[in-house]
């Protein structure tokens, strides 16, 4: 499962919203162990002041599902994360972070990581594979 989630280009971030509904969004990350990280970062978005970013502060129970699909079902597979989110303001594990996000993403190579980036401390780990 670690390997399938740390080679995924993408995967949907899933936070809960003050009403008690589901919020999920796509999302890119590096993991590190036990933990993803992933920033806000410069794409264009509708505000800074992210749903997401008020749902962790709220509720920092988070859930992540990354998966394949194919048309030949023999290629499927999911892996799903529950764990707990915390926002890095600043420190070394921010840095970290940051150095991992760039590592895997060469976009994030060329702008400034200087906004909100969140660490995912995985409890769970499930996943299915057609093989």
């Amino acid at each position: 499962m670690r390997r399938r989630v740390a080679t995924s280009r993408s995967g949907v971030l899933a936070t809960t919203g003050g009403d008690g509904r589901p919020h999920l969004v796509p999302f890119v990350f590096a993991l590190k162990g036990d933990t993803l990280y992933w920033a806000v970062d410069r794409k264009p978005k509708r505000s800074t002041d992210l749903q997401r970013l008020r749902n962790i502060r709220r509720d920092p129970r988070v859930g992540v599902l990354v998966d394949t699909y194919s048309d030949d079902w023999s290629h499927l597979w999911w892996v799903r994360m529950d764990g707990t989110a915390r926002i890095l303001t600043d420190g070394d594990e921010r840095v970290r972070a940051v150095n991992a996000l760039r590592g895997k993403f060469p976009q994030y190579r060329e702008q400034p990581l200087d906004d909100a980036v969140v660490a995912i401390d995985v409890e769970e780990w499930v996943g299915w594979s057609a093989t």
